[in-house]
């Protein structure tokens, strides 16, 4: 029996665990679901915010059994992305390091979907 942890599967899990609580709190935390709600850029934001919860629950939970992680990366990268651009970049107006401290989860897990992105199928 294999039961060898490959730093494949390390980080699948790490990044599945990451998005599937993400999804899961933006729906049960009152707290996230009204910041995500006063980001005023997005159109209709109380429906982006549940699509962009089911997509992370439902990303995360294809990345973690392996399958479809090519294609479940990149709705995730692009909602990466997204969280970058509303919700850290205007913090440079307070300061580099603030927004470097509050994106530094952000950038890590965008590299990591990328390393998963670029290698599907191990």
């Amino acid at each position: 029996m294999n039961t060898k942890l490959s730093t494949y599967k390390l980080i699948r899990y790490v990044v599945a665990y990451v998005f599937i609580i993400s999804g899961m709190m933006i729906v049960l935390s009152p707290e996230l679901g009204n910041f995500f709600i006063s980001l005023e850029i997005l159109p209709y934001p109380q429906y982006m915010m549940y699509l962009v919860a089911i997509l992370e629950v439902l990303c995360g939970a294809l990345i973690m059994v392996n399958k479809e992680v090519k294609n479940a990366t990149i709705p995730l990268i692009i909602i990466m992305i997204g969280a970058l651009l509303f919700a850290k970049i205007p913090m440079l107006h307070s300061g580099f390091f603030e927004f470097a401290f509050a994106a530094r989860i952000d950038i890590v897990m965008l590299a990591l979907l990328i390393i998963l992105y670029r290698n599907p199928h191990r």
